[in-house]
């Protein structure tokens, strides 16, 4: 039988598919299940900066004039008890540890360096396994420049210097120059990037005239944008990689490892066809690998990442010829 252990930011994991941050990964129940159904890590529903920092009002209120804390999400917690909701997740933290042995990711919706890291230290002490960072800064302003990059660098470093334990960086591919960002992202001492998040996006309602939200889950189709740049990342960077957007069957997640991937982070297909599909997922795996001979996922990852297929030029080429002549 083929061994799915893995070595995914310093962590043994039983299995290369990690639960990803969502309301399936906030309660000890649901994660007991996902420990059940073969997940070898969770990563816990993110909390927001926002939350943290709404203790300290007057440095709130400073922020507020930047552009990275957006005035709706003050708003949306000023009738909100957090001090409730940082316990409640310390809370969730312990009890879990207390409960599955498989790895638990504490999470942060960060998008500042600003007051809220001295909380990763308490997330240490409630004993999470490792931090994983959800970093996007929409580069939406005209007056925006590369410096803008600079905030990842501060939130690492600031973070960094309040814990040991392992941290994880989940990032969008909207870099100007996404290989030369990466690449000096994994130089920074973290130990995982996971590409790629999935966020907000707004759609509009041609009927009502109106500003609607777009599909939260992701479709099947959406793992090709990951895949592409995992199979050219994967030999270049200097920690591990997590794909995450589009997963949703086996013959995707053996893709992403092909490319490269330590791991795979599951969400929408979770919503969309219950926690079983993991153990759906894995036992094919399994077939998969022993029809091709393979004893282990270290044989398996990187397999056909960019720098060992015969062909390099398929994961930079963005229009082919051949591809379209016959259409």
């Amino acid at each position: 039988m083929p061994n799915l252990s893995v070595d995914y930011l310093g962590l043994k994991l039983k299995s290369p598919i990690i639960a990803s941050s969502s309301g399936l990964t906030n309660s000890v129940d649901d994660i007991k299940e996902l420990e059940k159904q073969g997940a070898g890590a969770i990563v816990l529903k993110s909390l927001f900066e926002e939350e943290i920092i709404k203790e300290f009002e007057h440095t709130m209120r400073k922020n507020q004039t930047s552009h990275y804390i957006y005035p709706e999400t003050l708003e949306f917690y000023e009738n909100q008890n957090v001090e409730d909701t940082l316990s409640a997740y310390l809370k969730l933290i312990s009890d879990c540890k207390k409960t599955v042995d498989i790895p638990i990711i504490a999470s942060i919706n960060a998008i500042t360096a600003e007051t809220w890291p001295y909380f990763a230290r308490s997330l240490q002490d409630a004993g999470a396994d490792a931090i994983e960072l959800n970093i996007f800064i929409q580069p939406s302003d005209t007056m925006s420049h590369d410096g803008d990059t600079d905030i990842y660098y501060k939130i690492i470093d600031a973070v960094k210097k309040e814990v040991t334990i392992p941290i994880s960086i989940k990032i969008s591919p909207y870099f100007t120059n996404i290989t030369k960002t990466v690449t000096a992202l994994s130089d920074t001492g973290i130990k995982g990037l996971v590409l790629f998040n999935r966020f907000y996006s707004p759609d509009i309602d041609i009927n009502e005239l109106t500003i609607t939200s777009a599909p939260k889950f992701s479709s099947q189709v959406d793992y090709t944008l990951p895949l592409r740049w995992i199979g050219i990342l994967s030999d270049r960077v200097n920690c591990d990689i997590s794909a995450s957007t589009g997963v949703h069957n086996s013959e995707t997640l053996i893709k992403m490892l092909l490319a490269g991937a330590k791991t795979v982070q599951l969400a929408s297909v979770l919503y969309k066809s219950g926690f079983s599909q993991i153990s759906i997922m894995l036992d094919e795996l399994m077939t998969w690998m022993n029809s091709k001979g393979f004893s282990n996922l270290e044989d398996v990852c990187g397999v056909l990442s960019q720098s060992k297929t015969e062909n390099p030029a398929v994961y930079m080429r963005v229009q082919f010829m051949k591809h379209f002549a016959d259409k």
